[in-house]
């Protein structure tokens, strides 16, 4: 059976975010993900996360201004030195939170820029993470979004991810497969899971359309859980879905698993 996280930037959004931690242990989680915890107070935080119980097991290197539209700065070759100092700021956090994955989001290709230099920026940038991050003991995720929801994000397939990975060449990079950027991106779910395994570092969930919870739309969750489950991912799925409405009740998904 799959091992659910539950992503604290989309689910138990009801609650402030450290009530969430709790709300999430109540319900049955045994471990967290979200987005960004920089805004918060690293002790604070600590302390949430101690007395909640749950295992933190992925959030995001620092992606420049996600509130205004910024979703990564990897790709950017003007940014190098706040990039480097961003997975400095992640590590710190990850030991602190006791946090074993770093995504990487590579950013939405910058204007005026040609696609040769916004990847070769990246593929260097993510040589320097990859080897910082493995002597501190964390492993590197490089996650493709879709280009519907995020237009111009620059990579945007798992087959771009992959080839990113292999330009990287470090054993510390993984890809993180989210199977609804996936599904609108590509399809073929089933087959990319197997046939990329061992090159798969995490695993988010969503429907489509909508991005909600399981269930709620085109993809056949019941055979593809089944099918992590029989090709040998032993990894963590989290629940990056938005729920139709209370969280508690979106959850009939994972009570119904057998």
């Amino acid at each position: 059976m799959p091992r659910f996280a539950a992503n604290l930037s989309f689910l138990f959004t009801e609650r402030p975010f450290f009530e969430r931690f709790a709300a999430a242990r109540t319900a049955g989680f045994a471990a967290v993900e979200f987005h960004f915890p920089y805004e918060h107070d690293r002790a604070a935080l600590a302390e949430v996360v101690l007395t909640s119980g749950l295992e933190v097991v992925l959030f995001n290197l620092p992606a420049g201004d996600w509130a205004a539209g910024e979703r990564g700065i990897a790709c950017h070759p003007r940014r190098i030195a706040e990039f480097q100092d961003g997975v400095g700021l992640a590590i710190d956090h990850a030991r602190l939170l006791g946090c074993t994955r770093l995504n990487c989001l590579a950013g939405i290709a910058p204007a005026g820029v040609a696609v040769e230099k916004a990847r070769e920026i990246l593929v260097e940038n993510l040589r320097f993470a990859a080897a910082v991050t493995a002597r501190a003991g964390i492993r590197l995720l490089l996650e493709p979004l879709n280009t519907r929801d995020t237009p111009g994000f620059f990579v945007a397939t798992s087959r771009a991810g992959l080839e990113v990975i292999d330009a990287v060449g470090s054993d510390n990079l993984r890809l993180q497969y989210d199977i609804y950027h996936a599904q609108v991106m590509e399809g073929d779910l089933a087959r990319t899971l197997q046939e990329h395994l061992l090159r798969i570092g995490h695993v988010q969930l969503a429907d489509n359309p909508g991005r909600h919870e399981p269930g709620s739309g085109e993809i056949n969750f019941p055979f593809l859980l089944r099918h992590l489950d029989r090709i040998g991912y032993d990894g963590w799925v989290g629940c990056e879905y938005k729920p139709v409405g209370r969280t508690e009740d979106s959850l009939g998904w994972i009570e119904d698993w057998p």
